[in-house]
C-alpha cells in the first residue's frame, strides 16, 4: 500500500496534481475540508487499518510535520512517497488570486519562511521535484544530492 505525501506552498498546485493523478486511486486527507486534526487522524487511522492509499494533500513544509505521516505510515507497512512542490512566492499569490477561497499572503510568506526541503534520510521510500509549466505538471524524481 501506499502513503503519499504533499509538501509545498499554498496555492503550488497541489490539490490541482492530486486531482490530475491520484483522484481515482487514493483518499484525499485534506486539513482544509477535515477542519480538525482529530478528523484526519480518524480518516489517517482508518486509510491504514483498510490498506487503502491515501494523499496527505496539506503543506507540510517541516521535517517535523511530515514526520508524524511516515511513522504512522511505515508502521502499517506502507511505502512512503513524497512529492515537493517547486514554486516562486509570486507565481503562488498569482494562483491565489483566482482561487473562490484565497488563502492570506501571509500565510503563504509565513509557510515559505519555514519550508525546510524534503530528504530521502527522512523515511521516505521515494520522493519527486513537481514543477508547474504550460503543459502541466513536470516531475522529475528526487536527488538529495542536487537538491
Amino acid at each position: 500500500m501506499e502513503a503519499v505525501i504533499f509538501i509545498g506552498l499554498q496555492a503550488s498546485g497541489k490539490s490541482s496534481f492530486y486531482r490530475e493523478r491520484f483522484f481515482s486511486t487514493h483518499v484525499r486527507i485534506n486539513l482544509d475540508q477535515l477542519k480538525t486534526r482529530n478528523r484526519e487522524r480518524v480518516l489517517i487511522k482508518a486509510c491504514l487499518t483498510s490498506q487503502q492509499r491515501f494523499v496527505i494533500d496539506n503543506t507540510n513544509p517541516t521535517r517535523m510535520d511530515r514526520q508524524k505521516y511516515i511513522t504512522a505510515a511505515q508502521t502499517d507497512q506502507f511505502r512512503v512517497v513524497g512529492y515537493y512542490f517547486q514554486s516562486r512566492i509570486s507565481d503562488c499569490f498569482a494562483r491565489n488570486q483566482n482561487r473562490t477561497e484565497q488563502v492570506p499572503e501571509v500565510a503563504i510568506l509565513s509557510t515559505a519562511k519555514n519550508l525546510e526541503l524534503p530528504s530521502l534520510k527522512e523515511g521516505f521510500d521515494q520522493l519527486y521535484y513537481v514543477r508547474l509549466s504550460e503543459n502541466g505538471f513536470l516531475v522529475e524524481e528526487w536527488n538529495d544530492e542536487v537538491q
